[in-house]
């Protein structure tokens, strides 16, 4: 089986020796190829570029495609059909090419709502603040929805974004669940939240940082990073000195994997095991073979 990977800057992903390891755990000859739209000189703003990639993976015979920034959005257009949970976030990350179609789906929804489960179980979610309205926060938020948090507070320095996540959000779970929040006002929104959950690629080894005043951090606020390399990012350091729970990305990078595979294969992967996977190429991440696509 042949899968692969849209998106920009993709080489140093670590998905396709994750999906490959556990691929072969589970007895089946399984290849994955990264499709990188810098390497190919594609923009993401040409309107049929997604499209044409979509198609032309399809054509060289792949069984599907996970999708990541900055198209998880973008290839709605060029989809045939769309999962509910998918459509009602309105970001995609996985595309199964099925009799012809490609069907869109979204497992990043699902791989953080098994992840806060297994991550931080208990935790209260009366109020959460999502940082980042984009397709990763837009699955967390919904995630959070379904686990029954009270509110939901987006923040995101695209407030036009925010607003219309908060819109969708809305529509699926009820007016005043998620509302948009103003970036400056994230002091009085962390103050009475329980928890943050972080959505931007601040604090990846490419855009090192924090996303948030360490001063705002509290004890009685939990914090979820959504960001998985480095697992332990300078968020995580700072929520972690201030004694708040935290949650790193490693878990939600699993399962939205596990799911994604178990779409493309129909067979069950192991989360644990593929937890294991991560943290061993986490450690060491040139032990790869070249999964680009020629």
């Amino acid at each position: 089986m042949h899968v692969g990977l849209i998106g920009a800057g993709v080489g140093p992903s670590l998905s396709p020796a994750l999906h490959e390891r556990e691929a072969r755990a589970l007895g089946l000859a399984y290849r994955y190829t990264l499709i990188d739209l810098d390497v190919l000189g594609v923009d993401p703003e040409d309107p049929a570029a997604v499209g044409d990639l979509l198609r032309r993976a399809r054509d060289a015979g792949l069984r599907g495609v996970n999708v990541t920034h900055p198209v998880k959005q973008r290839v709605l257009h060029h989809l045939d059909a769309l999962a509910p949970d998918a459509e009602a976030i309105g970001a995609v990350n996985t595309v199964v090419f099925d009799e012809g179609r490609a069907v869109g789906h979204n497992t990043d929804w699902s791989g953080f709502a098994a992840a806060l489960h297994d991550g931080l179980p208990g935790v209260a979610v009366g109020r959460v603040a999502v940082l980042g309205a984009g397709g990763a926060g837009a699955a967390a938020a919904h995630a959070l929805l379904v686990a029954g948090a009270g509110e939901v507070d987006l923040l995101d320095v695209d407030a036009e974004r925010a607003r219309d996540l908060a819109g969708r959000l809305g529509a699926t779970f009820g007016p005043g669940r998620a509302r948009a929040r103003p970036v400056d006002g994230i002091a009085d929104v962390l103050a009475a939240a329980d928890g943050l959950v972080h959505a931007t690629p601040t604090g990846m080894a490419e855009h090192p940082g924090l996303p948030v005043p360490g001063e705002l951090l509290h004890p009685q606020l939990w914090v979820a990073e959504i960001v998985y390399r480095p697992l332990r990012t300078a968020l995580l350091a700072a929520a972690q000195a201030v004694g708040c729970p935290t949650l790193d990305g490693g878990l939600m990078a699993v399962h939205q994997a596990a799911d994604a595979l178990h779409l493309f294969t129909g067979l069950r992967p192991d989360a644990a095991r593929m937890r294991r996977h991560l943290d061993d190429l986490v450690a060491a991440p040139d032990d790869r073979e070249d999964h680009r696509a020629v």
